[in-house]
């Protein structure tokens, strides 16, 4: 079975624990911080979206966006393809989704392997692998066993497209992501295995789910669309001005609670993408 059908069928066909493995993990500090240069900073008319950035998954994606925010490229870009409940993409100086940046493409970035290090808490378990949870970020991954008869002591992972994702844009080729992005504001697992998840917005969600949209018929096209006003990353920014956000590991037990909480709510429909990570902001 193929990494991408055993992502699909652990999605369509889930086992739910009534106390899953994250309930387990007390000792977890209750907060973690975003580091400066993982925090990206998009403002726009309609509010701010604060975005963790993972390298550990996509670092050419992220490397590749770090650079041009703080080289202020996105300054005054367009959310010119906008389509309600499931994306809004910018990143284009051409504003149309034809445009990029002088720097060259990047490979993509759709699958990464995963060691014990990455902190992964499983969520749901399926017959196809763990779904959960590493960082701000909802996991498809094999169990910890697998890393056992690896060369690099790491087993096979992939980010989902659940909302909140950032994914490169890229055209036909698969190798052709370069400055272009999009947020996802609903769920698409299409998308899973064929473009790079590269971060997650931890605040602001209302904002970009706020942007205004373009229409079906003009396949998200938008006409007099929403700026980026300003995108760096807190690094980049003057002490004073850097917003701090931490947000709960999903070992702690108040995101423990909280998974509980939508598990009893959402019953038997319930995944890894009804989880929105717990975020608290401070400064900036």
């Amino acid at each position: 079975m193929s990494f991408k059908i055993a992502i699909a069928a652990a999605l369509s066909t889930v086992f739910l624990a009534a106390s899953g493995p994250v309930a387990a993990q007390t000792a977890t500090p209750e907060w973690r911080t975003i580091a400066p240069e993982n925090l990206l900073i998009i403002d726009t008319a309609k509010g701010r979206i604060l975005i963790e950035l993972e390298p550990r998954m996509a670092p050419l994606s992220v490397e590749r966006v770090r650079t041009l925010a703080d080289q202020g490229f996105y300054d005054g870009l367009k959310f010119h393809r906008v389509l309600a409940d499931f994306m809004a993409q910018t990143g284009d100086p051409l504003g149309t989704g034809a445009g990029g940046s002088e720097l060259p493409d990047i490979d993509g970035e759709f699958q990464f392997r995963r060691g014990r290090d990455l902190g992964f808490v499983s969520l749901v378990t399926a017959q196809a692998g763990l779904l959960g949870f590493a960082g701000s970020m909802p996991v498809f991954t094999q169990p910890d066993a697998q890393m056992m008869v690896t060369a690099d002591f790491k087993t096979a992972a992939q980010a989902l497209f659940c909302p909140g994702i950032l994914g490169m844009a890229r055209n036909q080729d698969p190798h052709s992501a370069n400055s272009q992005f999009f947020i996802m504001t609903g769920v698409n697992e299409s998308l899973n295995g064929l473009y790079a998840p590269f971060g997650r917005v931890v605040a602001g969600l209302d904002v970009v789910r706020a942007l205004k949209p373009g229409s079906e018929a003009a396949n998200g096209q938008v006409v007099d669309p929403d700026l980026m006003t300003r995108a760096r990353t807190a690094a980049a920014l003057p002490e004073r001005e850097r917003p701090v956000v931490r947000v709960r590991p999903p070992a702690s037990p108040a995101f423990a609670a909280m998974v509980e909480q939508v598990r009893t709510e959402r019953g038997a429909r319930f995944t890894v993408c009804d989880i929105q990570p717990i975020a608290e902001v401070t400064g900036g």
